[in-house]
């Protein structure tokens, strides 16, 4: 019997226990709803990676659930690593297929709609007031600071796009990777039971991709252009953008109407690899990468630069505005 303090036994920390799931499943797949597989792994390298391979070769319904106790090699934009303890949070991907009901210039809605349902889901199972920093943070506050507790990265993959999660659940302060992480429990959460909040985050994510889906991927007929701006933390904020290579454009974070952007009209930048993060890949075969803005009414593609090199901007800089809490799907 393998003894409980053993570094590699799932129960060596007690409080992280880990996934049920068996219980998963029976509250989350249910013929009416839209997922249709979920699948728990003790590790791996990136969920984002893995579904992306079952995808290109055909091997993909829509709807699956791909959850991992421990990311090993999990990245974000601008191939940042992304790395946490087992069981300290939620890292896991979804496969989605818009189809032809949504034209693919508005998928690029994609990242930022699970940013809201994450937000809106995480508000009502843990209590915790999340914001959103454009496009793929998710904000909470720890002793009155803004603090990066979670992100977001899509990519096209097969005839569908697949979308990555990670939230920083359980991490105490001597655990974060940096001054500006968080963590909900050092937020104040009302609860850290991943499973409640796998639950709420998928449900929430289910009910707006359905919202958007039925509108025909119209961010502003199906509420989510409005959510996302009443939950972006960067909005009308001064803001600096830290490019991949030269310049640092300074501006102000606005709603940029005449641009067609739900937020942060500055903030723009060409899509990174896989992981957890937020951006797009182009599917294999369309070439280029798809050039994703905001909200923006088109995923552009633009060709990669000549040396290889993928550019970004990165937004910088603390907003200490009064934030509006994300609302509740509708029903």
């Amino acid at each position: 019997m393998t003894p409980p303090d053993a570094p590699h036994n799932r129960w060596s920390d007690l409080d992280r226990p880990p996934l049920n799931v068996t219980a998963l499943r029976r509250g989350l797949l249910r013929p009416e709803s839209l997922w249709s597989e979920l699948e728990v792994v003790e590790t791996t390298g990136s969920t984002n990676s893995d579904l992306a391979e079952r995808a290109r070769s055909g091997d993909l319904a829509e709807g699956t659930v791909l959850v991992a106790e421990e990311q090993t090699a999990g990245r974000g934009r601008l191939e940042r690593s992304w790395t946490a303890p087992p069981r300290s949070g939620l890292f896991f991907s979804v496969y989605l297929e818009p189809g032809d009901d949504v034209p693919v210039e508005r998928w690029g809605w994609v990242p930022l709609l699970a940013g809201v349902a994450a937000a809106t889901g995480l508000a009502k199972s843990a209590g915790v007031d999340t914001a959103l920093k454009w496009p793929n943070d998710l904000l909470v506050t720890v002793e009155r600071d803004e603090r990066k507790a979670g992100g977001i990265l899509g990519e096209f993959a097969g005839d569908g796009i697949v979308v990555g999660l990670g939230i920083n659940v359980s991490l105490r302060a001597d655990e974060l990777p940096a001054p500006t992480a968080g963590s909900l429990a050092l937020a104040g959460a009302v609860s850290t039971d991943r499973e409640t909040l796998l639950r709420a985050v998928l449900r929430s994510l289910e009910h707006w991709y359905g919202e958007w889906k039925g509108a025909g991927g119209d961010a502003a007929a199906s509420g989510l252009q409005a959510a996302y701006a009443a939950g972006c933390a960067t909005l009308d904020r001064t803001v600096r953008a830290e490019p991949g290579r030269a310049g640092t454009p300074v501006g102000r974070a606005g709603r940029g109407h005449r641009r067609r952007r739900a937020a942060c009209a500055l903030h723009r930048r060409r899509a990174p690899a896989a992981g957890v993060g937020g951006g797009h890949r182009a599917p294999a075969g369309r070439g280029g990468r798809a050039d994703l803005r905001a909200g923006a009414e088109g995923a552009r593609r633009t060709p990669d630069p000549p040396d290889g090199r993928t550019g970004g901007y990165r937004v910088t800089g603390r907003c200490h505005a009064r934030r509006t809490r994300i609302g509740q799907p509708r029903t």
